[in-house]
């Protein structure tokens, strides 16, 4: 299976200068744990549930926080065709749970730890 058939192609995407409490409503509402950011400046970057988690532990107020001080800028991004082994074995190795998926330079979808392992519950593999 590759991961253009485990990914979710309806990407949540969000602005530098959105807060996180903003980020983290839209995250509910969609039922996702990140968010792509698109900043022109900078490129793209993530937002996870797990930064909005530190930020909050750290005691950071989520209405004056933005974005862009807590997105992870340094990705590893897949591609559509590749199977799902290896990008299970990338996000083991970076120690993270979603991947941007890029077609060219386009985002196409998210590919999220639970997607893959769905798509093998569901596939009969493993």
């Amino acid at each position: 299976m590759r991961v253009a058939d485990a990914m979710n192609p309806l990407v949540l995407t969000v602005g530098p200068n959105h807060t996180l409490r903003e980020v983290a409503r839209r995250m509910a509402e969609r039922k996702v744990g990140a968010a792509v950011v698109i900043d022109p400046e900078n490129g793209i970057g993530i937002i996870t549930e797990r930064d909005l988690l530190e930020s909050i532990a750290a005691g950071e107020n989520p209405d004056a926080e933005p974005v862009s001080a807590h997105l992870t800028r340094e990705l590893v991004y897949a591609a559509p065709d590749w199977d799902l082994d290896q990008a299970a074995t990338a996000m083991i190795r970076g120690g993270f749970r979603h991947l941007v998926v890029l077609s060219g330079n386009e985002v196409v979808g998210v590919l999220a730890m639970r997607d893959i392992v769905r798509s093998w519950v569901s596939t009969g593999v493993r």
